[in-house]
């Protein structure tokens, strides 16, 4: 009986025979509509082929005539209470045919619904076919051949009945469960939380599904195992709880499984985690204990444990393909040069291991040679023998040890990433009785990967860095002479492990006229790109500053150059170039004699200048944009620095620190500086270390300079009439200084410098000419003049008259030179002074 349809008309054709439909078929369903009073309503076409009774035999009658059953009110009107509240109903009926024979009927009845003002139900039905029934000598069979075990416990929770099955499982005969509970038979599993489970499934007629716990069996007491169980409640006719049957699954292939993917899994997020090959190494022994072994032993290969001082490579280690194969390239000899670099175990202190972390090893696992590094795959070792002949031969220490301690099962993986042989990783195991399986050998070599791509990239980056810092130094200056003029320390720190080196640098320059420069820059970037500009960028300003430029204009000839540069980068990006993005700077001339030191900055901080009084200024210069954006001017400024002033020159990461203002940095390093009674080198450590306590994402430089004055008895300046005759008075004059100066040695070489000199400014040159002599660390003669017109050094011909006054200079000087002024030009030499016995 179902579905709503067109009711017969009276008189109708008879039933025709009903036609096998398939159990699935439910368009042709027998189906009624049945009003809540219980009338039919509705008949149709299927409803009179299942039972012969035309529209106008049923329609308007009560539908209960049809049922072949006892009535039954109150389950009727239960029935009917829970369609109205939108569930439906489904069961098994008996059925009168029109004929007075019976049929069983699957019956649903539909959630309540209103067909034209009255509340109706959706019946519909099918013939329930007979079903194949199973015989009790065929559960039986099932049951005791089950592959899940099963028991029926009863309400005091002892044994009634097991099958084979459970008894296989626990490892415990049948005679001795039957009346016993679960935690008489197996003392020590977690036999109270199983019983208060099963106590609730008694108490409240719930089943628990697929509880999964861990326990032991005596069948195989060494091995831990895990099990699937569930707990359904037993009743009776009349519905009350008599016992309960409990169900086991042994999952410990699925749980084993899920721990070595849960294993794999964690060691990616644990292993690693810094850039250091001696704790990745040791990151990895430690996460392996005690979740997978009882002892890890990671030994690296001696140019890997040491990447900043890497030796020559193994023979035979990191070669692959024909090289490995090649006469000669291994040996069954051979013995890698390994290090001890982590270690971990369940006993304190690691008394299973020969070698200490840091101690050199050649451990491999019996009989195998090093080509068990470069080409082998793992080695399980499930039992291991100290007394066999080849550990007890090749290993004895090792073998003692194993014996001592019950080292019982081993894996050893060989430690590779990209085609690089890095080491060996040794997993064993003593205090856990299980001994390692051929499935312990997959989560074992997916750890090792890990750790083996961790520690090659630690171990390249290490060296890449080592190679930054070293590059950085060796570009950075090994001295500072400040001659006279100044006294120089410096400080420099580079950036820290995370961000690598970057592209800061100083330098002090000696200039001529007993000038010097101090240079302080910061090339934007970190590593060996920013290293690599930086000391292009040196280079460059060296050489501008042998030119005598004027801040202003050095700072643009840089600024060009970095132009230069970036273009040159931006273009080579494609083969892995990287751009410079800019670098800022800060030049200084001082000159002892006039005091006055000329800065120009482009993008750089100010310097900070302290007094011999005490007060700390940070003078107030040009800006300047960056180097490198090119199209704007520099700008120069002067300022005067008595005998005993100190300045200081940095980049912006000693006053930038983390989570620092670089306003408040700069009132702390003018509070620094301002300690008294500290030698220049003391103060300059001093400062660094108040001000950078931790290490800082970039690098930090400090330049000092303390001044000091050319006292006038240094010194000697006077103008030079333009008449050829004055020559000989300037050589007099010359030699009277010389004298006053104890520099006797020097005073012809110095008579023939000063009258070339002399001569081709009166011959060439306007005036008005002066000379002044420098007595410093050298002698200095200097000759200006108010041309502009540079004197050229040339080789004259054997018939030439002149042009052999430079060339002769040229030859009893040091070195010479010419800079330029805003009245003209000065030309320069410099003498060595003569050295003094003690």
């Amino acid at each position: 009986m179902a579905c709503a349809g067109p009711q017969s008309a009276p008189g109708a054709e008879p039933p025709q025979p009903s036609t096998p439909r398939h159990s699935y078929d439910t368009a042709n369903d027998a189906t009624a509509v049945v009003a809540g009073t219980g009338k039919v309503v509705g008949w149709t076409q299927s409803a009179q082929d299942l039972l012969g009774y035309r529209a106008a035999d049923v329609v308007g009658r009560s539908g209960g005539f049809l049922l072949a059953m006892p009535e039954d009110p109150v389950r009727v009107a239960g029935i009917a209470e829970r369609c109205r509240a939108g569930v439906g109903w489904r069961g098994v009926a008996d059925a009168r045919r029109r004929d007075g024979s019976r049929i069983e009927l699957d019956l649903r009845v539909s959630a309540s619904f209103h067909l034209d003002g009255r509340e109706c139900f959706l019946v519909s039905g099918r013939e329930r076919r007979p079903e194949w029934t199973v015989g009790q000598s065929v559960m039986d069979a099932f049951l005791a051949g089950s592959p899940i075990g099963i028991a029926v416990m009863g309400p005091d929770l002892r044994y009634t009945w097991m099958n084979d099955t459970l008894e296989r499982f626990s490892g415990v005969p049948r005679e001795h469960r039957m009346g016993r509970r679960l935690s008489e038979v197996l003392p020590g599993l977690e036999t109270e939380a199983l019983e208060i489970l099963m106590r609730g499934v008694l108490d409240t007629g719930v089943p628990v599904i697929d509880y999964e716990y861990l326990g032991w069996t005596w069948a195989d007491p060494r091995r831990k195992r895990a099990y699937s169980t569930s707990y359904l409640p037993l009743t009776d006719s009349d519905g009350a709880v008599t016992g309960l049957c409990y169900m086991v699954l042994d999952v410990t292939d699925r749980w084993n499984a899920q721990q070595r993917l849960a294993l794999v899994n964690d060691a990616s997020a644990s292993i690693g985690s810094t850039l250091d090959v001696m704790r990745t190494a040791q990151e990895l022994a430690d996460f392996a204990v005690p979740r997978f072994a009882d002892f890890v032993i990671v030994d690296l290969l001696e140019p890997v444990a040491s990447p900043d001082d890497p030796g020559p490579w193994p023979l035979g280690v990191g070669l692959s393909g024909p090289e490995l194969t090649r006469p000669g390239a291994v040996t069954n000899s051979s013995r890698p040069r390994m290090r001890r670099a982590g270690m971990s175990s369940v006993r304190e202190g690691c008394p299973e291991a020969v070698c200490r972390v840091g101690d050199p090893v050649d451990f491999l696992p019996p009989p195998h040679d090093i080509r068990f590094l470069a080409e082998g795959e793992p080695v399980l070792i499930p039992v291991l023998d100290p007394d066999s002949h080849v550990w007890a031969a090749e290993q004895p220490g090792r073998a003692a040890s194993i014996r001592e301690h019950g080292l019982h099962s081993l894996i050893a993986v060989p430690m590779r990433a990209r085609d690089t042989v890095l080491g060996l990783t040794t997993f064993i195991r003593s205090v856990n009785p299980t001994p390692f399986e051929p499935d312990d050998v997959l989560p074992a070599r997916e750890m090792v990967v890990r750790a083996a791509v961790c520690v090659d990239n630690a171990r390249r980056y290490t060296r890449e860095h080592t190679a930054a810092l070293t590059l950085q130094r060796s570009l950075l200056p090994h001295t500072l002479p400040g001659g006279m003029a100044l006294d120089v320390a410096s400080s420099y720190l580079p950036a820290d492990a995370k961000d690598g080196v970057g592209g800061d640098w100083f330098d002090v320059i000696p200039l001529s006229g007993a000038r010097v420069a101090l240079v302080v820059g910061d090339v934007v970037g970190h590593g060996i790109s920013a290293a690599a500009t930086m000391g292009r960028l040196r280079t460059a300003v060296h050489t501008l500053a042998d030119m005598d430029l004027p801040p202003d204009e050095l700072l643009a000839h840089l600024d060009d150059l970095v132009l230069r540069l970036s273009d040159e980068e931006t273009e080579g990006e494609d083969r892995g170039g990287t751009p410079v993005l800019g670098a800022t700077c800060l030049y200084a001339v001082y000159d002892p004699v006039t005091q006055l030191c000329t800065m120009a900055r482009a993008g750089h901080p100010p310097p900070v200048v302290v007094t011999p009084d005490g007060r700390v200024s940070f003078p107030e210069l040009p800006a300047g944009p960056p180097l490198g954006l090119g199209g704007m001017p520099f700008e120069t400024a002067e300022i005067s620095l008595p005998e005993g002033s100190l300045i200081g020159l940095y980049t912006d990461g000693l006053i930038e620190g983390r989570d620092r203002d670089p306003d408040l940095g700069m009132s702390r390093l003018g509070g620094a500086l301002a300690q008294r009674g500290l030698p220049l080198d003391a103060l300059c450590a001093s400062v660094v270390d108040q001000l950078v306590p931790v290490p800082q994402p970039d690098d930090v430089a400090l330049l000092l300079a303390r001044t000091h004055e050319l006292s006038a008895d240094h010194v000697a300046s006077w103008e030079v009439p333009t008449d050829p005759a004055a020559v000989a008075g300037v050589r007099a004059r010359t030699a009277r200084v010389l004298r006053s100066w104890d520099l006797e040695e020097l005073e012809m070489t110095t008579e023939l410098i000063v009258s070339e000199l002399v001569t081709n400014a009166v011959r060439y040159a306007t005036g008005p000419i002066r000379l002044r002599l420098l007595r410093q660390s050298v002698l200095i003669c200097e000759v200006s003049d108010t041309s502009s017109t540079s004197p050229r050094l040339r080789h004259a011909r054997t018939t030439d008259e002149g042009g052999r006054g430079l060339f002769l200079v040229a030859q009893l000087t040091r070195r010479w030179g010419t800079r330029y002024t805003a009245d003209g030009k000065i030309i320069w030499t410099e003498q060595e002074l003569p050295t003094t016995d003690a």
